[in-house]
Parts: structure tokens; sequence; C-alpha cells
């Protein structure tokens, strides 16, 4: 067992998960077996009561785990599921620690950081590992070398070199380009590192992120103050899409220097030629609005936007993301206007749901392709009674419990619930799609798994109504009593369902429904424009794969 531990220093934010993520697409690439550890030192027990703008968008695993986004990050770029235990957090190791000394596993000791909770850290990180069955475990430590927070997961990390000695420190850090002759400043970097080295790490390599490629100079004094060989600083310059991030790093001679430090014959086959060369020269744009109330940090929806992305590497249709507040298209569509599809993503809270409801009545009447997920399916629920059925003031009970109706409720198993972590329908769900439908043509089968995270579903008593308006609900639970998918009778461009599909997409393997909504959104603004190009959709999406 192999283990990388990826660090970070200067300032947060520099992509440490996207780098990490890259490690692993290249060791996976080169048929060796992989998984992921991350580490956030924050005292939440995991991310699922996180508000996005806290901590980004919280990412939903097959076991139901509540994760950090760099979790779908990992199982992206590496192709690989992960479970909840692959996210570690100080919430998780503490409350672990005391249960044990009440249960007097400590026999009477003083449980101290040292070497209680270090020893529960390594004890995790060992589980994950074996369980993994990997050859090379990587190990992303989330903030910046100094933080309080970080010490004693850096202090476990330590120890496991000492006591494994197969691990190998790799340090994310800032080389700033100060001036108008934009001089690459290494100050930062050697700051960096020593505090690293002040607590007995000494890094193997270092990912020097910088606007533009490192010149050999700047290399050179970087190696000089870190006592890290010149091959093993690693230039990280910004990229158009990370998904070229992998190709840039192994032509920075990557692989030479893991192959060294891992004393392992890396040989790397590039399966992602013909997405990535889509990705920087695609042959179609289409405009797709997503409408929520996160929009102004964008990794609120990150899983979106990669699942897009992942339609475009395997189509070479581009996909230019129009980020609409919702709270704002309640009093004027006109802002989607010029959106060749709309997406409605999952949420919880009233807060801007008008404004979604608004959307979803703008894309039935204009004929504009709609994808909704999750609150997306209860909204275009909502939608359809109120403005299809007639029902006025029809709700979620979410947003008014005292709703005339309330076509859609909370779970039953809900009922009394207390505590808001980890109490929802979480988790790989099966889902049976009706033959004879949008859904079973897009899926071309009648059952999928799909990840889940919800309260609230369509109440029964309203599913003769909706779809005897010209609606069907095409999927549904495994007992056929949970609706999993709406369309729209006689429409190609409308769909919504409850489960995440975003959560499950994959470079290779985009989302089928994502995939379908940009196709349709190609259609439709190529018949706006008074072209007919369903044949060419369809000759654009067989030419990308």
């Amino acid at each position: 067992m192999q283990y990388i531990v990826v660090t970070g220093g200067v300032i947060s934010g520099l992509g440490k998960g996207t780098i990490t993520s890259s490690i692993g697409h290249i060791l996976k690439d080169s048929g060796i077996k992989v998984s992921a550890v991350k580490i956030d030192p924050y005292i939440n027990y995991d991310a699922g009561t996180m508000n996005p703008y806290q901590h980004g968008e919280v990412f939903v695993l097959d076991d139901g785990g509540e994760v950090d986004l760099d979790l779908g990050n990992y199982e992206r770029f590496m192709n690989i599921s992960l479970t909840k235990n692959n996210n570690i957090t100080t919430g998780k190791v503490y409350l672990e620690v005391i249960q044990k000394e009440r249960h007097g596993d400590y026999l009477g000791k003083t449980v101290q950081i040292i070497p209680h909770i270090t020893d529960e850290i390594k004890r995790r990180i060992r589980d994950v590992a074996k369980s993994s069955g990997a050859d090379v475990v990587l190990i992303e430590v989330g903030g910046t070398v100094g933080d309080i927070e970080s010490m004693p997961f850096l202090e476990a990390l330590r120890q496991l070199k000492r006591e494994e000695q197969n691990v190998v420190f790799a340090h994310v850090t800032l080389v700033p380009e100060i001036g108008l002759t934009l001089e690459q400043k290494t100050k930062p970097t050697q700051h960096s590192v020593k505090s690293l080295r002040e607590i007995g790490i000494q890094p193997d390599i270092i990912f020097a992120r910088s606007k533009n490629k490192l010149t050999d100079e700047t290399k050179s004094r970087i190696s000089l103050f870190t006592d890290v060989p010149v091959d093993g600083i690693i230039s990280v310059s910004d990229v158009e899409n990370v998904y070229l991030l992998p190709q840039m790093m192994v032509e920075e001679g990557l692989i030479t220097r893991l192959s060294k430090l891992l004393n392992m014959n890396i040989e790397y086959r590039d399966t992602w030629a013909k997405y990535t060369e889509n990705i920087r020269h695609p042959r179609e744009r289409v405009k797709i609005a997503i409408v929520g109330k996160y929009v102004d940090l964008h990794d609120a929806y990150i899983s979106h936007k990669e699942a897009f992305s992942h339609v475009t590497g395997n189509t070479g249709i581009a996909v230019d993301i129009m980020w609409i507040d919702s709270e704002k298209v309640r009093d004027d569509q006109s802002v989607l206007s010029e959106a060749d599809a709309i997406l409605i993503p999952g949420g919880f809270g009233y807060r801007g749901v008008e404004g979604k409801i608004a959307a979803t009545k703008y894309a039935m009447e204009n004929g504009v392709p709609f994808l909704g997920i999750c609150l997306g399916f209860q909204v275009a629920v909502i939608a359809v009674a109120r403005y299809i059925l007639g029902l006025d003031g029809a709700n979620s009970t979410e947003f008014d419990e005292k709703t005339r109706y309330p076509v859609v409720d909370i779970l039953p198993e809900q009922r009394g619930v207390k505590d808001m972590g980890g109490t929802m329908r979480l988790g790989s769900k099966k889902v049976v799609i009706k033959k004879g439908t949008l859904a079973h043509r897009i899926y071309g089968t009648d059952i999928i798994y799909e990840r889940h995270r919800h309260r609230y579903e369509v109440n029964p008593d309203y599913i003769d109504m909706i779809e005897k308006a010209g609606f069907k609900f095409s999927a549904t639970d495994e007992e056929g009593i949970r609706m999993e998918i709406l369309e729209r009778n006689g429409d190609e461009s409308f769909i919504a369902t409850q489960y995440h599909s975003e959560f499950k997409s994959r470079p290779l393997d985009p989302s089928k429904v994502h995939l379908h909504l940009v196709e349709q959104a190609l259609i439709f603004k190529h018949r706006r424009m008074g072209e007919n190009h369903e044949g060419y959709v369809a000759a654009t999406s067989s030419q990308g794969k």
C-alpha cells in the first residue's frame, strides 16, 4: 500500500481537489488501482447540514454519505465509487474518541490529542486503504498548513510516514505574478514549505499554481529553498477546463517523479484524448440557464457544471451556462429569453422557489427544453398543478404547510424526525422506468440506480389528476409508490427527475438526462433560427463518441 498526501499552503482554493483527482486519474489510466480520502478539519460531522455558500455543493454517495464536493471530483476523474468513510472530518474523529472514552475503552487513561486523536485518524485512513484494496490511496488535507484545525491531521500523517515509510507528500502552493513584467514570486512557496517542515513534513513534490507556466529559473529557485528536486516542481498553470489538467501534469514530468517515489513502473494511457479534443474544439454551442438561489457561487452546482462538460467531451456541443438567480425570475422572465434550455437544480427552503416555478411555466409556455432535478422535479409538479390543472395556490408543504392543494408532501418516514443531518432519503435507489416513454428512450433500459437527497415527494392523491392533464410519471421507485420521473406527453424536451443524475455523471459516461437536454437545446436553437437540425444533433453526438 502506497499513500500520496496532498497538502495546501499560502491560501485555500488553489485547486488541491482537482490536482489530487488528476494524480488519481493518471495512476488509474496507468493500470494502478486507486482510492482517495478527503480530510475536512471542520467540526461538522459531515457536509449534510452546511449551506452551499459555506462549502459549495453537498455531494451524495451511493451509500447515502453527504460529503465534500471534492469526493465528486475523485469519483469523476478516477471513475470510482466511494463511501462516506472516504471523508474524514474532525467531528467524526472526536465523536468516535469520546464514545470510546465513555465506553471505557481507554481503561482510565487521560485522553489526549496525541496519541488518541492521531491514532483514530490513522485508523480511519488505514481502514479505507484496506477495504478499497487499492495500490495507491490519495489523501487530501483540507485547508492550509498553519490552520489550527489541521494540526492533529498533519501530525497523524507525519506519524503515518514514520510508521509506514511508503508515504509521498505533495504540497500545493501559489506562485503569484507581480508587476508589469509579471515576475513570478517564490517567497509565498518558501514560507509555506517552511511551515510544513516545522511540523516535521518534507514535501517530495510541489505543485506550483500560477497564471502562466513556471520558468526554469522559478523552478530552480523553488527547488533551492525547499530541497525538492527540480523534476519534483510541477507547474500547474491556469486551464480553461479542469479535464485538461492531467495531460498538463504529464507533460510537466509528473510520471517520472511519481515512478521514482513510488518505485513503480507507471505507463500512462490517455483515455481522454478524444474527450479533451472535443472540449478544446467544440463543433457547436448552446446556452443553458441554471435557475437557482446559490448562483453567485458556481461550486454550489458543480456537479451540473461538470455533467455538461462531460456532454461536451462526448458530443462536441459546448454549453455556455447562464447563471440565473431564481429570485429575479419571478418578476422578470425576460432574463430567460436567450436560453436554449432551462435547468432547475435541487435545493431546500422557500427562498427563490416562486422564481423556479415561474421559470418552469416559461419553459412550458414557450417550448424551451426543460430539465428539473430533485426540487426542480417538485417545482415542475407544482407548476403543472397551478397552470395546467388550475389549482391556484398549489404548493409543497415544505413551503406552505396550509396549502389547499399539497401536491408535494413530506415523506411518511420523515414525520416526527427531529435531527436534520443524515435523515433524508439518501443514496442510490432503484428506479423502475415504464416502457414506451421518453425516459425509456433516453435510458434504453427498465431499471436504473440513481442517487437521492430529499424529504418530500409527489402526493399520491394528485397523480391521476396530473396524468389526465397530459403528463406522465414515467418512472417510480421499486414499490411503485414514489414518483421518480415526470414527462409531458408528446414533448421530447420536457423531463424532470426526483433523483440527482448529475452525481453519477462521468467524463466518458455523461448523465443521460443532461445529454438529452443539451441535444434538445441544440435542436431548439436551430429551430429558432429557422433551421431543422435534428439530424445534425444525432450526427454530432455519434461523431463525438
